[in-house]
């Protein structure tokens, strides 16, 4: 009985390696053809965005004939485009590819229609360049001026139609300076745009006991505290108007280092020798794009106003209690030296939502009645990737 049970299994066994022998072996397409299906969807690609760069000349001849002269960028329409990429991507590109190759196309045809000046905080290789960069693509020209009040300068004579500023660090919180000329610049917020700063220590030096010297901005040395004083506790620091500026001193000084991101490293010819010593991971800086443009809402929006309040009990309770009755989020709220007197003191407050929302509109129309000073730096899109 024994000797039938166990043939019986070898027949079964045998028969399975048989059908598993002649399974049919998954389809593979030729190499060659593949090549050349890739080669026929380029060349669609490319009839497609040149469709589209002639689409974006008869756009730009139609604002002429409608009497535009300025800049033909609209903050608020760009992000409504990326959104609908995002929305409308299904892989295998994630929506952050997706949206920075649109990014690209996009600022190639906006310099058919007009070429665009943007000033940032240079000299080149800031991460401020690298904000614009991001947030305009790379078809704009980048003009690096020497100081944060030089950017709101170039913009408000027109030198450039747009300029970019740091405004938030999410370590070392806010750039005061960008602060203090929101409050007393006429121009507008109209973007916004986010960088993971990524921090190198940029030297000629071979070792840390070589560096006698470390250069970089106020910022980047606050946000590398920890590294530093764990690496180099006896190194002089130095700080200086921007990390590209830093770079390029040290780039004679054997003993010096400079601390900046990689695209400074490459600019200016200088070896890392530490990377990534910011003291937080996630260290990001938020930059603005400042213009004398109103964005439309785009129903992904932010407002930042600022305001000022009589030192009474109850006043910044008063100031704020509109936005909790009209639903409205407040992000964050910042509180800065007004100059106008000792100890008083303006806010600075981001708020979800536009101007022209209507709870935000109610919000800030109580808002008006309980402070002494009003005034409002923008309604933009929010930040897309």
């Amino acid at each position: 009985m024994c000797r039938v049970i166990e043939n019986v299994v070898s027949f079964h066994y045998l028969n399975a390696i048989k059908k598993d022998y002649y399974l049919p072996m998954p389809s593979i397409t030729p190499l060659a053809e593949l090549r050349e299906k890739i080669d026929a969807v380029d060349a669609q690609i490319l009839q497609l965005i040149n469709q589209r760069a002639r689409y974006a000349e008869e756009v730009a001849k139609t604002k002429m004939a409608q009497g535009e002269s300025g800049s033909f960028y609209r903050p608020d329409r760009e992000s409504l485009v990326l959104r609908r990429i995002q929305d409308l991507n299904s892989g295998p590109l994630s929506n952050e590819t997706a949206m920075r190759f649109f990014r690209e196309l996009m600022s190639a045809c906006l310099a058919l229609e007009k070429p665009l000046d943007v000033a940032f905080l240079g000299p080149e290789g800031t991460f401020s360049q690298q904000a614009t960069f991001k947030h305009f693509g790379h078809a704009v020209k980048s003009v690096p001026v020497t100081s944060i009040n030089a950017v709101f300068h170039a913009v408000e004579n027109d030198s450039c139609a747009f300029g970019v500023v740091p405004i938030e660090n999410s370590t070392e919180g806010v750039i005061s300076q960008t602060l203090d000329c929101l409050l007393n610049s006429t121009l507008q917020i109209c973007g916004e745009v986010e960088i993971r700063v990524q921090q190198n220590l940029l030297t000629h030096a071979k070792e840390l006991s070589e560096i006698t010297d470390i250069y970089s901005h106020t910022q980047s040395l606050a946000q590398c505290r920890q590294w530093l004083e764990t690496h180099l506790p006896n190194a002089r620091q130095t700080p200086v108007s921007s990390n590209a500026e830093a770079a390029r001193l040290v780039t004679n000084n054997p003993n010096a280092a400079a601390i900046a991101g990689i695209i400074a490293a490459g600019i200016y010819e200088l070896p890392i020798l530490a990377a990534n010593i910011e003291d937080d991971v996630n260290n990001t800086t938020r930059f603005i794009i400042i213009g004398k443009q109103l964005a439309t809402l785009t129903g992904h929006d932010k407002t930042t106003i600022v305001v000022s309040t009589n030192n009474q009990a109850g006043a910044l309770y008063r100031m704020l209690e509109p936005f909790a009755k009209a639903n409205v989020d407040m992000l964050s709220i910042e509180s800065r030296p007004s100059r106008q007197g000792l100890w008083d003191y303006v806010f600075f407050i981001d708020i979800v939502g536009h101007s022209e929302n209507e709870n935000v509109a109610r919000a800030i129309n109580e808002l008006k009645t309980q402070v002494s000073m009003f005034k409002r730096l923008g309604s933009y899109p929010q930040a897309v990737f």
